[in-house]
């Protein structure tokens, strides 16, 4: 690598090899400094970031031709699952390209990001109804600070400007989801479950209910996956909506994947489910598809998750009890153990959580009232054991 200063008229550039070697020779060139000494600065920025292998040649590449002809084609899967790919994608389409893609991609500064966060806390919903949820626009974030990731090891950015960002704080996000979050009473659960048992569903129902299941879980699950001598099932495979096709693929994380005890009641309606499923292959021969589902329609086919969502919610409203989501029977089987004094180390388990802290994090809401029996059970344990207790204020309280 070489370089050097000099004079074009009235002020002083610099040249110097980006690229080494004699056949592959790429030189780069700036002018417009007013002193000799400016530009000897500038060269040596240059040449600094050249041997440390962060120099990047200027290009007018904008953040939208990034992330939509560079970015996103290399995340496809397998890189990325479908889900997650396809999660990605609508999101730069629908939010980021539209405010950030026409700036250039050297130009971004967190400062843009700021902005851009902010919108679309203030007005980021498609249909213009207002904003997005703080854990939505952290979603977008985190899609945006590992695009620029890619961009410094691509050689596209020197810097991952979104590291510098203030996105909504962790803290924000779980009080939005938390708000978002509808869960039943025991008393609305046992409408739900005990409401017409004959319904084709009702197994997979109390599925859901009893395990604390994902939708994609449920759908995905196998009879191989299900043990019922031992009473237990595993969560090896999924099965979700990509681009509104039902997709089998691997559990959504490594803590996804996991073992889940069961109840006498979830053991019974599994049997049922796998006589009546014996009878259904029977009547369809070889119109059967054999993929081992648990829940299924009455040829084996899987059910697409979409329409699982909609017979929930047309099931709640014939009984007629507070509507939630489907995904909201997951909340409220952690919820319900909690309360139920259940360690929130085996609710994150259960749950297939990343940490025991995001679990408490999320279900935060219910902590208080058990903090105040937790309170009263030490109370009741040392005083059945004779301790004496020690009024406040005593000097002995040290």
């Amino acid at each position: 690598m070489s370089g050097r200063v000099f004079k074009r008229g009235k002020t002083w550039s610099y040249v110097v090899d980006v690229h080494g070697g004699r056949i592959n020779r790429r030189q780069r060139m700036k002018g417009g400094f007013p002193t000799k000494r400016e530009a000897e600065r500038s060269l040596r920025d240059v040449e600094r970031a050249i041997d440390t292998n962060s120099f990047v040649v200027p290009t007018d590449e904008t953040v939208g031709d990034f992330l939509v002809k560079q970015w996103l084609p290399a995340m496809k899967p397998p890189t990325l699952r479908g889900t997650t790919w396809v999660e990605y994608r609508g999101k730069v389409n629908t939010h980021v390209v539209p405010r950030l893609g026409k700036l250039p991609l050297q130009s971004l500064k967190p400062s843009h990001l700021n902005a851009f966060y902010a919108d679309l806390l203030s007005a980021g919903r498609a249909d213009g109804t207002g904003g997005l949820a703080p854990k939505t626009v952290r979603e977008v974030h985190v899609i945006v600070r590992k695009a620029l990731k890619d961009a410094v090891r691509w050689g596209h950015v020197s810097r991952n400007v979104a590291d510098l960002a203030n996105p909504p704080s962790q803290r924000a996000s779980a009080a939005a989801r938390r708000r978002t979050m509808q869960t039943w009473t025991p008393a609305e659960l046992h409408a739900f479950l005990e409401h017409d048992p004959e319904d084709r569903l009702h197994y997979a129902w109390v599925l859901t209910a009893t395990t604390g299941m994902r939708r994609s879980e449920v759908l995905g699950l196998r009879w191989a996956d299900v043990d019922m001598v031992s009473a237990s099932l595993a969560v090896r495979q999924r099965l979700a909506s990509v681009d509104g096709r039902p997709e089998l693929s691997e559990p959504k994380s490594n803590r996804s994947g996991r073992v889940l005890d069961l109840d006498e009641r979830t053991v019974a309606v599994l049997r049922a489910r796998r006589a009546q499923q014996a009878e259904h292959r029977l009547v369809c021969g070889p119109a059967w598809h054999d993929l081992d589902l648990v829940v299924s329609r009455e040829d084996g086919l899987w059910i697409h998750p979409d329409w699982f969502s909609e017979l929930f919610r047309r099931r709640v409203d014939r009984i007629g009890i507070r509507r939630i989501r489907l995904h909201d029977l997951r909340h409220t089987h952690a919820t319900l153990l909690l309360q139920s004094g259940v360690n929130a180390k085996i609710v994150s388990e259960r749950l297939g959580h990343h940490s025991v802290a995001f679990t408490l994090d999320t279900y935060a809401h219910v902590m208080p009232g058990m903090q105040a029996a937790a309170v009263r059970q030490l109370s009741d344990l040392v005083a059945a054991a004779g301790a004496p207790i020690v009024p406040a204020g005593n000097d002995a309280d040290v």
